[in-house]
């Protein structure tokens, strides 16, 4: 697995067994950790805990013990705010919580559809945790950097007052991208679209472009042996040199209403796609006289819609869940990414989503079930299921420090995992 990545990603690499921000350690939904598949039926045990998590789309980033979600609750004005919690792994118990700001979201989010997982309110985004620090892009554009054990704030910025941030419908719902010491987000104004922080202390380091951002986490990815962050914005896709925030090439791409999910790169191919009719496409990046240019290979307009269900890429497959508006029924399928060819497809997973622990896919369907595959462009090769929550699921389920965490607009549950191990 390790081979994958250049010395360029190894600070990512060494935060070891933890998921330590929104699609894991690697950036790329997986973990070389393995889980057990049909060697053990850890998923037919009792969950170690159950708890409320009540709102929100928010998955786990773990350091250490502590496992970080957001959520809304009402404070003790009655007021419904986002919040950040750090939870016990072990033990599911909370160990404090970090109020944020209101949860007004509008533009007819709501709860509405109960019966059939479509909308919801509640925070959007994931933490991000690194050296003993959480930071949190919340859905008023505020990036937190809060202590790890404590819930103190360290510092706090506020993209839309200090950088004339431009907020969105449904507001944010991109995380915060790390690399080396800086901290990464979009949604600023004119030339400040791209930001960049110094993880320490918050100070601007740079920013960069004038774009407007989408509901997409910008993805961290090597091309060409050079260290790119690639942002899907309403332009299309964005790449810059995270150091200095200068651009290297840019693609353009449809945007309606909303692109949610993250670019993924396999070698030095991309693929991004959006719902509303958008579609998706592969775009090949090569370097002519020492300067990036970006060409399609291919473009499927209103068809394979990662609407928020970002894919996973392995050894040259996408596998993902694939549909817009498809409510308890969008397949996982499994798609060549070279060609756009569907290999095979499974309905009935909704836009829920999935990661890659070692050599098995562990989907969450957007009605609570969690379930187990073989990442095998042969057929589909399915493990085992079970219901393991209820409310929506919308989030990205983990693995980390020998646990498997997932969650919905309800409630989270954690299973212990029997076996851990690295990759050979």
């Amino acid at each position: 697995m390790l081979a994958r990545f250049p010395a360029l990603l190894l600070p990512l690499v060494s935060w070891g067994m933890d998921w330590p921000q929104y699609h894991g350690p690697f950036g790329d939904k997986s973990s070389s950790h393995a889980i057990p598949a049909h060697s053990h039926p850890w998923l037919n045990e009792k969950p170690i805990w159950k708890i409320e998590t009540p709102l929100g789309f928010s998955s786990f980033s773990t350091d250490g013990r502590l496992a970080f979600t957001l959520v809304a609750e009402e404070d003790e004005d009655g007021l419904l705010r986002e919040a950040c919690l750090a939870i016990e792994l072990a033990t599911g118990e909370r160990v404090w919580k970090h109020w944020l700001g209101l949860a007004n979201y509008g533009h007819g989010g709501g709860n509405a559809g109960t019966n059939n997982n479509s909308g919801g309110d509640g925070p959007r985004s994931t933490p991000s945790i690194r050296k003993g620090k959480v930071w949190i892009y919340d859905s008023n554009m505020n990036l937190h950097c809060l202590a790890a054990t404590t819930g103190e704030r360290l510092w706090k910025i506020d993209v839309i007052s200090d950088y004339e941030g431009r907020n969105i419908t449904w507001k944010n719902a991109s995380s915060p991208l790390l690399f080396e010491d800086l901290v990464l987000v979009g949604g600023g104004g004119p030339e400040q679209t791209f930001l960049a922080f110094d993880q320490e202390s918050g100070q601007s380091i740079w920013k960069s472009g004038d774009e407007k951002a989408t509901h997409s986490t910008p993805a961290l990815a090597v091309l060409h042996g050079r260290v790119q962050a690639i942002f899907l914005c309403q332009s299309g896709l964005v790449s810059l040199d995270p150091r200095d925030g200068k651009e290297l090439w840019r693609q353009s791409f449809p945007f309606k209403v909303s692109s949610a999910a993250t670019p993924v790169t396999f070698e030095n191919f991309v693929f991004c796609s959006a719902g509303y009719g958008v579609g998706s496409g592969v775009y090949e990046i090569e370097v002519e006289n020492g300067v990036f240019v970006s060409k399609e290979v291919w473009r499927k307009r209103n068809e394979l819609m990662a609407h928020w269900s970002t894919p996973l890429c392995h050894n040259g497959y996408l596998y993902g869940m694939f549909g817009f508006k498809e409510y308890g029924a969008a397949p996982l399928q499994c798609i060549e990414l070279k060609t756009g060819e569907i290999i095979w497809s499974k309905e009935g997973y909704g836009p829920g989503n999935l990661i890659l622990a070692g050599k098995t896919l562990l989907a969450l369907t957007d009605d609570g079930q969690l379930v187990t595959v073989a990442p095998t462009p042969d057929a589909y090769l399915e493990f085992n299921r079970r219901r393991a929550l209820s409310g929506k699921c919308w989030s990205t389920p983990i693995v980390a420090n020998g646990f498997a965490l997932a969650r919905s607009t309800k409630e989270a549950v954690c299973f212990k995992l029997p076996r851990l191990h690295a990759l050979p």
